[in-house]
């Protein structure tokens, strides 16, 4: 990727021109908001990524006949609280009627409209309350909108994940936002995380999709919590083009910078996420350099962001050291184990097939930081990768085991 991308400070969803949101509480969950709408003013196209989970939910199935049907998408319906997922034929059906009656809403066509769900799973959907509340949401490009919208697809998440840029392209000013939820059940390639980008550059569905599958592996499959994957992962990516640049496409001389944006808002939504791991209280970020390929660099990162060993150490502020190497022994990366160092932040722990004399205080005092840089070079070539995570502590336990009571 080329060219240094800054975040906005307050970008979101309805950044873009002629994006709007908004969210209300219809009744899947006592008192706080659970029903959100995404929409643009005219269709836009469109590019997504799902979960890897064989039991696939109801809405993504939907979703993804929606945009088989032509590639363009104008309005999203999500709802929390139920992730409508292993619930059979009544649970596609009723997947269906939440697309219908979000397009009937807004006077468009059926298959204009993408449905994603998130909560719980093998419950059937409260459809009464779902069809009482669609008639409430009225999108509007306001902070408003996009707050409540942020607000609605949450479920243990302890606080809305937003993120925006905006980019200069063919003299023109690009804008891509984005809002995601995620705090459990996430081992993407994908996993309890649902991604919504907008932006309203001008390009082509197929060329959305390859960008958003490259940055995808980038971003939010190089994320974990807990290593589990859900059924209900989804990362939609819609683009209006009412910036009116000249479509973009591999051939187009700032096609790299249209990327790098795109990459710096859904990494920032991917860290975001990370952060939020269920009782977490620190993030942890890997950073794998002299890897043999680039899988090798993201196999060893998200290896090691992984491991519990690590994370519980992490919480505990224990320089263990010897949990990192666990980690990649048994990877599934080449390792020059001779070679290979491992530092904490810029403290150097091992190498050359050593302990290094470090402080063992200046170490514990940098594991107090909120956020934790384990850095490891493999000494097996020259690529490189870089993981999220958080830390592993009692509070993850107590909110896994009452999720459902």
């Amino acid at each position: 990727m080329e060219a240094a991308v800054t975040l906005a400070e307050n970008g979101s969803v309805v950044s873009p021109k002629g994006f709007r949101a908004h969210g209300v509480h219809c009744g899947l969950r006592y008192s706080k908001k659970d029903l959100g709408i995404l929409y643009s003013e005219v269709p836009a196209s469109a590019a997504a990524v799902y979960t890897q989970s064989h039991f696939q939910a109801a809405p993504l199935k939907v979703t993804q006949e929606s945009i088989a049907a032509g590639g363009k998408i104008q309005a999203l319906i999500v709802n929390s609280g139920n992730a409508n997922a292993c619930t059979g034929r009544q649970g596609l059906a009723d997947a269906y009627q939440m697309r219908r009656a979000c397009a009937e809403k807004l006077g468009i066509h059926e298959c204009l409209t993408a449905v994603a769900s998130t909560g719980v799973i093998g419950e059937r959907m409260k459809m009464d309350k779902i069809l009482e509340g669609i008639p409430k949401l009225n999108p509007v490009n306001s902070e408003e909108g996009s707050d409540s919208f942020e607000t609605a697809i949450l479920t243990t998440d302890t606080g809305v994940k937003n993120a925006g840029a905006s980019i200069e392209i063919d003299g023109k000013t690009v804008w891509i936002g984005g809002a995601a939820k995620g705090s459990g059940m996430i081992h993407p390639n994908m996993a309890t995380m649902l991604g919504f980008v907008t932006t309203d550059a001008a390009i082509e569905p197929v060329h959305l999709q390859h960008a958003l599958r490259e940055i995808t592996d980038l971003t939010f499959n190089q994320i974990t919590v807990d290593g589990e994957t859900s059924t209900n992962d989804m990362v939609l990516v819609l683009a209006n083009g009412m910036a009116g640049n000249d479509p973009l496409n591999p051939e187009h001389s700032e096609w790299s910078v249209f990327k790098s944006a795109m990459q710096e808002v859904c990494k920032e939504l991917a860290k975001q996420i990370a952060k939020d791991g269920e009782g977490a209280t620190k993030l942890i970020e890997v950073q794998v350099s002299g890897a043999a390929t680039v899988k090798d660099a993201r196999a060893a990162a998200k290896k090691v962001v992984g491991s519990s060993l690590v994370k519980t150490a992490v919480f505990g502020e224990d320089a263990n050291w010897g949990r990192i190497i666990g980690a990649i022994g048994h990877s599934s990366s080449a390792v020059n184990a001779d070679q290979t160092e491992i530092r904490l932040g810029d403290l150097c722990l091992f190498s050359q097939g050593e302990p290094q004399n470090y402080s063992e205080e200046k170490a514990a005092l940098y594991l107090k930081n909120k956020t934790i840089v384990i850095k490891v070079n493999l000494a097996a070539g020259n690529e490189e990768a870089t993981a999220w995570g958080c830390d592993l502590t009692y509070d993850y336990v107590k909110i896994n085991a009452s999720y459902r009571t």
